[in-house]
């Protein structure tokens, strides 16, 4: 697989080797370091690229990465356009919008020095749905269609219909061309793209036998066409019967009357969907899986890569969300407990200075984190030499961050590890990574920070 050119940076391969010093998480405390580091701006700055679809497994962070995608690329100067099918309101009250809907809204705050503007929406299934029904049909044929109860749960709720809707309005927006650049959100998914494979599946649905099926006893007419359907919809009486019970005893007239009403737009929902999947494909187009520093999520990305490029999309790169850091890396966990232990003990707070130790615990060694207190080794002459209750209090406070220092420690072993291993089966895929922040992103703000983090310049102790 290749991701796209415009990922790599730097060096004989295009692509920017780091070490401990840049972006390592060796002794300076710095993020992970991939090897191939994804250049996030080249990619926003590239006037080729027109369509960025974020995809992954839930909950890695996808809605914030793509809003983030669109506000940097608009104050580099990109009209920008992000498209979000995720339901939560993060992203409208992140772009300080009271709301999103199937109509893009302008962001207000954006920096527009550059040229750029950026607009958000989000999909509205059942109303895309509509549009093509009122944009393919005339307009008593289309009332009769939005009015047919099949169509109404067709159209709300249908396996897939999301995943088709998403790309349909990724086709009009791309058609309108009045941004140049659109930021896809995709919807969560376990089943591997199912934003890819829906589309084909829904349009084979209206384009296959079972509706090709339903049609032929409105076109035979009369009598005989009533002997078509007895006879052809005996074998699916069971399958019909769980329908009426979900949509009610009229399904079969319901559905051969949509039937009827749409005959002449199925073909146009196969047509799209393939014309869709084509631009996907096509060199304008950039993917990036997003996933955060878990087992369980970068196998899911590890997946979306291999199926990317089976389906010969064109991959820009992965986008680790919430990788942890550390401004003490040089603090081992073994050495902070080890600390933490002996500070319980009173072996560091009850011996005098440029003594050794009292109870033969380890010496934190040159160039160490200092772990006392220096005000811990005063001792109170009054009690002959015993430590305050101050100290004693210190001493726990002490010990208790070392043991919280050895658990972020851990964590940071196992992102590596966990990184590690994807990079190990995808050495080729460059990767931008975001550190994990305090608190949830709520404003533009927000999103800048992250923005910047995705940005090309090297990665900042945390």
């Amino acid at each position: 697989m290749t991701p796209k050119a415009a990922a790599g940076t730097g060096g004989p391969d295009g692509a920017e080797a780091t070490d401990g010093t840049a972006g390592g998480s060796g002794p300076s405390g710095h993020l992970l370091g991939p090897e191939v580091r994804l250049r996030v701006d080249a990619l926003l700055d590239d006037p080729e690229t027109r369509i960025i679809v974020c995809c992954g497994a839930g909950g890695v962070g996808k809605t914030t990465t793509a809003a983030a995608l669109g506000v940097r690329a608009a104050e580099r100067g990109r009209k920008a356009v992000v498209l979000t099918i995720d339901p939560a309101r993060r992203l409208a009250q992140s772009m300080g919008l009271s709301e999103l809907d199937n109509t893009p809204r302008p962001v207000s705050g954006v920096d527009g020095d550059s040229g750029g503007e950026l607009h958000a929406m989000m999909l509205d299934m059942k109303r895309t749905f509509d549009e093509i029904v009122e944009a393919h049909a005339d307009p008593e044929r289309a009332r009769a269609i939005l009015r047919n109860p099949f169509y109404q749960s067709l159209s709300a709720g249908f396996a897939g219909t999301q995943e088709y809707m998403a790309m349909e309005k990724l086709g009009q927006l791309r058609a309108r061309d009045q941004w140049d650049l659109i930021v896809v959100d995709t919807p969560p998914s376990r089943s591997a793209l199912d934003f890819l494979d829906a589309p084909k599946r829904l349009g084979s649905f209206l384009d296959g036998r079972f509706i090709r099926m339903l049609m032929a006893p409105a076109k035979a007419g009369g009598r005989a066409g009533m002997k078509f359907v007895n006879l052809g919809m005996a074998g699916l009486s069971m399958f019909t019967g769980v329908l009426n019970k979900l949509l009610g005893t009229g399904l079969l007239r319901d559905v051969q009357t949509f039937v009827a009403a749409m005959d002449t737009m199925f073909g146009g929902f196969r047509a799209r969907a393939d014309a869709t999947y084509r631009l996907l494909q096509a060199s304008g187009t950039a993917f990036l899986v997003v996933a955060a520093p878990e087992r369980d999520a970068l196998r899911e990305a590890a997946y979306f890569v291999e199926r990317l490029d089976a389906d010969r999309m064109p991959l820009a790169g992965l986008v680790l969300n919430r990788v942890h850091g550390s401004g003490a890396a040089g603090l081992s966990a073994e050495r902070a407990l080890a600390a933490a232990e002996n500070l319980e003990e009173g072996g560091i707070v009850d011996r005098a200075a440029g003594k050794g130790n009292k109870h033969g615990s380890p010496s934190p060694g040159p160039g160490s984190t200092d772990i006392t207190d220096p005000g811990a080794q005063r001792h109170d002459p009054e009690h002959d030499g015993a430590p305050t209750q101050q100290t004693y209090q210190t001493e726990q406070l002490a010990a208790g961050l070392l043991r919280l220092h050895a658990e972020r420690m851990r964590m940071l072993t196992r992102e590596r590890r966990t990184r590690d291993r994807f990079a190990a089966l995808h050495p080729e895929v460059p990767v931008a990574e975001v550190a994990a922040l305090a608190g949830d992103v709520h404003d533009l703000a927000g999103l800048r920070a992250i923005a910047e983090q995705l940005a090309d310049q090297p990665n900042t102790p945390r």
